[in-house]
């Protein structure tokens, strides 16, 4: 189903963007050759829009998540440039080759057409084949993507050409180019405006950042990649929030627009994502008339001006229409530090050593370890006996080892050193489902006098990431800034309240999973209450780049203390204060902390 963005204020962003989509489409028509964006089907069904590894393949795709039930179909109609007999070529992916993934769907042209893909035991994205069709009307032409499974079975897009010798690339670089072509887009978007303050992240902190911002008189964009706001703490990923606001807080001004945000505690993984308040933090966004919020919208570029961030680039997750945000300023919410990486910002990823930090809890040697990502799950006990397929291609559990539990927590969780946070993040959230199906396989099928009764009713497809890039500030905080070995910095202002959590493969789950590891064990190292520097939320060589949340400039030890929720809300209400303040003043981030640090402090008090 296409889903459009939320203009707020300006009726013309509405006309202008149905306007659009009329000229242009999801799909450009040729003389001899079409490509149909799945993720732009009309209806889409039961299938997901899964947006995740945009910016490792340049595009979303539809998921067919129906966790073992075959999901609706998704279905659009085309109008081809004329009848001919048209070569199909259709770009999916196997999930679990092993050897053979469960991931089968069919594609459907017209009455004629009827091929399976989706399950080839070859690893990665690849454009399949899938022979010929005769059209003889090509007006329009119904297209079907229908499911088979319920598990996961995945599709990128459908091209069909009269010419044979017209293959589609799979080398990622020649296909984003061949793809762009093709879709009529243009290295020059149209502009949806220009802002003071450009905030790229939907979760708490990027909402706490444009809320606060705005409430101080800043013209804010608010660009989220997903239908719904709060990140980890929404109905899509269902964490619940964590850290104090007010104990230890020395600046009570830092905080309040948490608590609006604050759903109350639903705990992880609830049934009812009701629980988890994204009306609520829709609502907060939306009474603010400085905000105009941009949802379903993957920032993925910047265009550049020496050291400062002119604007960045974003396309819609469904119809593939692209738009420019100019701004003053920009803040990197996404978590992933995604601006800032292809900004050019210094950053960091995985443990720093002994030797580079002096931090007690720091490894001899520097590596690429981080903590992993969760997708959680949950079942309910229902009157009626329900029945789970054999999974022989997840993971394989036995009487020596299983999960004996109806619902999942936080210690779910994939990543570590086994595979790259960013490159290979699909890989980790599918190694994830293939821990949660086989164990539950297990269950069902071997311990049905316990769970004969219960049901998978709900399994995150998008991933709950702890940890990836950290991007680095004129202050990078470490282990002796929570310890308080160090003394308080004079521009320490958000208060931590959070153990040094750091996570590490559970030891029994590495010895039968060696290397396949799916659930952590923590080591919490307790801390008082202290304060995150200022110079820790902007970014030490793009001099109008602000961060706020998981990328913020930390060690990796003390990262283990900043990245809960609660806290990073107020470090995004922080930055969207020094935005604000930086604006009055016509100076960037630094020029904050250089000249403007005791007003922002004052402020900070309430007084």
């Amino acid at each position: 189903m296409k889903r459009a963005m939320v203009f707020k204020r300006c009726k013309f962003w509405m006309i202008t963007n149905l306007v659009l989509l009329l000229l242009f489409g999801p799909a450009l028509q040729a003389q001899n050759h079409y490509l149909l964006e799945a993720e732009s089907f009309t209806t889409s069904g039961g299938w997901k829009v899964d947006q995740q590894y945009f910016d490792i393949m340049g595009s979303s795709y539809l998921l067919a998540h129906g966790m073992g039930e075959a999901v609706e179909d998704a279905i659009t109609t085309i109008d081809l440039p004329a009848k001919g007999k048209y070569h199909v070529w259709v770009r999916t992916k196997d999930w679990a080759p092993f050897p053979v993934g469960p991931g089968k769907f069919k594609l459907n042209i017209g009455a004629d057409y009827s091929k399976e893909f989706g399950s080839s035991g070859e690893k990665g994205w690849k454009w399949y084949y899938g022979d010929q069709v005769d059209i003889k009307d090509p007006a329009k032409l119904k297209v079907v993507l229908n499911d088979l499974t319920g598990f996961d079975g995945r599709c990128d897009a459908i091209y069909l050409t009269t010419n044979k010798k017209d293959v589609p690339p799979n080398e990622l670089v020649e296909m984003h180019e061949w793809r762009k072509k093709l879709l009529n887009l243009t290295d020059t978007p149209k502009t949806a405006g220009t802002y003071d303050l450009v905030v790229v992240g939907g979760g708490i902190s990027g909402i706490c950042a444009a809320v606060s911002a705005a409430r101080q008189g800043v013209t804010v964009a608010l660009i989220q990649n997903r239908p719904v706001l709060g990140g980890n703490n929404s109905s899509e990923i269902r964490v619940h929030l964590m850290g104090e606001l007010s104990q230890g807080n020395d600046y009570p001004v830092l905080g309040r627009i948490v608590r609006e945000l604050d759903n109350g505690d639903p705990h992880n993984a609830n049934k009812d994502g009701k629980l988890y308040g994204d009306k609520r933090k829709l609502s907060v966004v939306e009474m603010e008339p400085n905000i105009d919020l941009f949802l379903n919208m993957h920032a993925y570029d910047v265009e550049m001006d020496g050291d400062k961030i002119k604007a960045v680039i974003a396309r819609h997750i469904s119809t593939n229409q692209e738009l420019r945000f100019e701004g003053e300023l920009f803040a990197d919410c996404t978590g992933d530090g995604t601006i800032g990486y292809v900004a050019g910002a210094e950053y960091r990823i995985g443990r720093e050593s002994k030797a580079q930090t002096n931090e007690s809890l720091a490894p001899d040697k520097a590596d690429g370890f981080v903590m992993g990502t969760s997708n959680l799950w949950h079942s309910s006990l229902e009157d009626e006996k329900s029945v789970f397929p054999e999974t022989p291609w997840a993971l394989q559990f036995s009487e020596a080892y299983y999960l004996d539990s109806p619902t999942s927590e936080w210690y779910w969780e994939t990543g570590f050193s086994n595979f790259d946070p960013i490159l290979e993040a699909e890989e980790i959230r599918d190694h994830n489902f293939r821990a949660v199906y086989g164990n539950w396989a297990f269950l069902k099928n071997q311990k049905s006098e316990k769970y004969s009764n219960y049901k998978l009713d709900w399994l995150g497809y998008i991933g709950g990431k702890r940890e990836s890039r950290r991007l680095l500030g004129d202050y990078i905080l470490s282990e002796m800034d929570c310890d308080g070995t160090i003394p308080t910095q004079a521009d320490a202002f958000v208060t931590a309240t959070w153990t040094i959590d750091l996570h590490f493969p559970e030891p029994e789950n590495h010895k039968y999973f060696e290397g396949q590891e799916f659930l952590t064990a923590t080591q919490h190292t307790r801390v008082k209450p202290y304060q995150i520097p200022y110079r820790c939320l902007y970014s030490k060589n793009i001099s109008n780049l602000f961060m706020a949340g998981r990328d913020l400039s930390a060690t990796h030890v003390a990262f283990g203390s900043t990245r809960v929720m609660r806290t990073n809300g107020m470090m995004g209400e922080l930055v969207g204060i020094a935005a604000a303040m930086a604006i009055k003043n016509n100076t960037n981030p630094r020029g904050i902390y250089e000249k403007h640090i005791e007003d922002l402090r004052i402020y900070l008090l309430g007084k």
